[in-house]
């Protein structure tokens, strides 16, 4: 039987019986009014034939003077007209008037409507179809992808090649379960994909559903927790259940932290906390089942360190696969698969974008890419080049230009100083950045002016002379207008921010400073009633020593950006002249005001 169609013949029913009703009624009341005063003369002139009285008007037959009958009706006033008919002869009865059609108007519609209402404001609460799927809050949310419905397969995924060939193992485990087993091993339960945001976990678990050819659950992690206790847990149990009904499958949890985070210990973590629910049901669940059924769960998060120790354990989530800012080659992988859908210079040097994108994401290089082709279409090219390139990375790294943010003349001055001061400074000191370009067109939020420096070559180690280095390009700026202008002004509290970082892990993580020795001091953070609570595990006193050599350090950079300055106060006062002329230098124009004015270094 297919309850669909018995709902359409039902309401087809409903729907018939009203038209049949309406049209009764419509031919019922086809009929010539009178007034009541006519009627009374025509049954003077004895023309009323018959008549039905009914609670409030009375119809009949009537002879015209043409000797046919008329059908009539009018208003009922008179209620002795009984004894007059007798006196006529004329044929009456008293005539019941159904109200069967009034009452439906009346009572049944105003319910149905009643009901309607109240189907649809449960439909929009449970987001449901029927009225029981308020009682299915405990169900699984999660979205099953097969095959290539999720339309990314590996080769959409570039510069994560190692994190590639760790989930085509698990895709071959899936195909081919024998050969993985013959000599007794075992595939790891669950894979954790950890890296920061933007790097392509999401994209490469989404690959895996395209290659697989098997269901692939896909679910976030704050789908498991609702307002109603015990759903999470439901939830979870659901979601296992109907994977082993499936297998082979995989099971692809998103941002684990949201339902991962670490227990709390503390005094004040006694109640009912559904969260930690639902991850006991999580725990309970990764050893309840075993690889071999062919059911595999792979997990996103960018905050590892807050995930619980039980999560992490060998036998649940036995193998972490890092998925990190991909490095020259793979930034480079990256673009070549975004540019495809794209107009491109077919001479685009890839390579050098590459080498000027350092730092950035997967999801970054997206973004960069579409940047430059607005760029490109603003200005009415027939392809993207290098030039749309590079002031799209403008834009993403240092804000959209604020043209209408109009400086006095002493603001730009000083703020063609201060810039001067960066550049003169990188161009001085021994760093792994080459200057790009320095420019006083205000950008961002609160940038006066910026300064961008490009890295020669991924570096992963770094020596303390290349870090005070740093943070001496980054108090240029702040000793230039010192130098100048014998004051201190507000545009240096981001330069500020930033070398106090550098200079604060030299000593606390790296273990640059001589007095304190090679010791970690970094604070650790615990859970302590929900909360994270940072705990520091050294004494007032070496506090107050940390202090005391972060501001030795900074202040060391600071005297000597002032020292090599001063040396060159010509070049920072011509450069500065032309900066204000021109608003932007470029690298080279940078790199010819220097040949003229060569710099003294110390």
């Amino acid at each position: 039987m297919n309850p669909r169609g018995t709902k359409f013949n039902l309401v087809f029913l409903f729907v018939s019986i009203v038209a049949i009703m309406m049209l009764q009624e419509l031919f019922i009341n086809q009929k010539l009014e009178i007034p009541y005063s006519e009627f009374l003369h025509s049954l003077d002139q004895d023309a009323i034939k018959e008549i039905s009285i009914g609670d409030r008007e009375i119809r009949g037959v009537r002879k015209t003077p043409e000797g046919k009958d008329q059908f009539f009706k009018t208003v009922m006033v008179n209620l002795d007209l009984a004894k007059e008919l007798e006196k006529k002869n004329v044929k009456f009865k008293q005539n019941i008037e159904s109200t069967f059609f009034r009452d439906i108007l009346g009572w049944v519609i105003p319910a149905l409507v009643f009901f309607g209402l109240w189907m649809f404001i449960i439909r929009k609460m449970t987001g449901k179809d029927m009225p029981g799927g308020l009682m299915t809050v405990g169900k699984s949310k999660a979205k099953i992808y097969v095959e290539k419905d999720t339309g990314v397969t590996f080769a959409d995924v570039a510069g994560l090649d190692e994190a590639r060939q760790e989930l085509e193992e698990i895709v071959n485990f899936l195909k081919e379960p024998d050969k993985y087993s013959r000599l007794g091993g075992k595939m790891p339960k669950g894979v954790l994909l950890v890296g920061p945001p933007g790097t392509g976990k999401t994209l490469i678990a989404k690959a895996v559903a395209g290659e697989a050819k098997v269901p692939f659950f896909s679910i976030s992690g704050s789908e498991f927790v609702e307002m109603f206790v015990g759903v999470g847990a439901a939830r979870v149990r659901d979601l296992f259940s109907d994977a082993r009904k499936s297998s082979p499958c995989i099971i692809f949890i998103d941002e684990l932290d949201a339902l991962g985070k670490a227990r709390s210990a503390g005094p004040m973590s006694g109640g009912y906390d559904e969260k930690e629910h639902t991850l006991n049901q999580l725990l309970a669940e990764l050893d309840g089942f075993d690889s071999r059924e062919g059911v595999i769960l792979l997990a996103a998060t960018n905050r590892p360190e807050i995930l619980d120790p039980a999560l992490l354990r060998a036998g649940r989530f036995d193998r972490q696969v890092l998925i990190d800012r991909p490095d020259s080659q793979g930034r480079a992988q990256i673009l070549r698969v975004h540019i495809k859908k794209v107009k491109v210079d077919p001479q685009l040097p890839i390579a050098d974008l590459a080498n000027l994108t350092t730092g950035l994401t997967g999801a970054d290089l997206a973004n960069l890419v579409n940047e430059a082709t607005l760029v490109a279409t603003r200005e009415g090219a027939e392809m993207v080049n290098l030039d749309h390139f590079t002031k799209a990375l403008e834009r993403l790294v240092a804000g959209l230009e604020r043209k209408n943010r109009i400086l006095n003349a002493f603001e730009r001055s000083v703020t063609a100083h201060h810039e001067m001061g960066h550049a003169i400074m990188g161009m001085l000191l021994k760093t792994t950045e080459t200057l790009h370009k320095v420019s006083i067109i205000p950008r961002g939020i609160g940038a006066l002016g910026y300064t961008i420096q490009r890295p020669t070559e991924d570096r992963f180690l770094m020596r303390s002379e290349e870090l005070s280095n740093k943070i001496c390009v980054l108090l240029g700026g702040r000793a230039s207008e010192k130098l100048i202008f014998n004051h201190y002004s507000t545009g240096a509290m981001d330069d500020l921010a930033k070398a106090t970082d550098i200079a604060r892990n030299m000593v606390t993580r790296y273990g640059m400073c001589e007095k304190l020795g090679p010791v970690s001091y970094e604070s650790h953070a615990t859970f302590i009633g929900g909360r994270n609570v940072s705990e520091e595990g050294f004494s007032q006193d070496t506090s107050r020593e940390i202090d005391l050599a972060i501001k030795e350090i900074i202040e060391a950079c600071f005297q000597k950006s002032i020292n090599l300055l001063r040396q060159n106060r010509a070049v920072l006062e011509k450069g500065a002249q032309e900066l204000l002329a021109k608003e932007t230098l470029t690298g080279d124009e940078l790199q010819a005001l220097i040949k003229d004015n060569p710099l003294v270094d110390a």
